[in-house]
């Protein structure tokens, strides 16, 4: 399972990689057919609030997940796309 993080114009630091890997492995042990996740943090623009965007896609052998929240944190944003994904998830399982 390959998890690949891009900060765009900026470096994130290890807790926040550690807590995206965290959430990603949780959606990942829902549905085992996804086959790697590309995460992209975003500071829209620096000196207003709701700044932080994480965008997060899922690859997987059935198709493609993605999702895109905007939060004051990018742990709250992430947190936000990962329940979004997880709602994606179920719903394809049902079907």
């Amino acid at each position: 399972m390959n998890i690949q993080i891009q900060a765009v114009h900026f470096s994130a630091d290890k807790e926040l990689k550690d807590f995206i890997n965290r959430k990603v492995e949780k959606l990942i042990s829902i549905d085992d057919s996804i086959i790697n996740a590309d995460v992209y943090l975003k500071v829209d623009k620096p000196e207003s609030y709701d700044n932080k965007i994480v965008e997060i896609k899922l690859h997987s052998s059935l198709g493609e997940y993605f999702a895109k929240k905007q939060a004051d944190s990018f742990e709250e944003s992430a947190d936000l796309a990962s329940q979004a994904l997880r709602k994606q998830i179920l719903k394809h399982k049902e079907k």
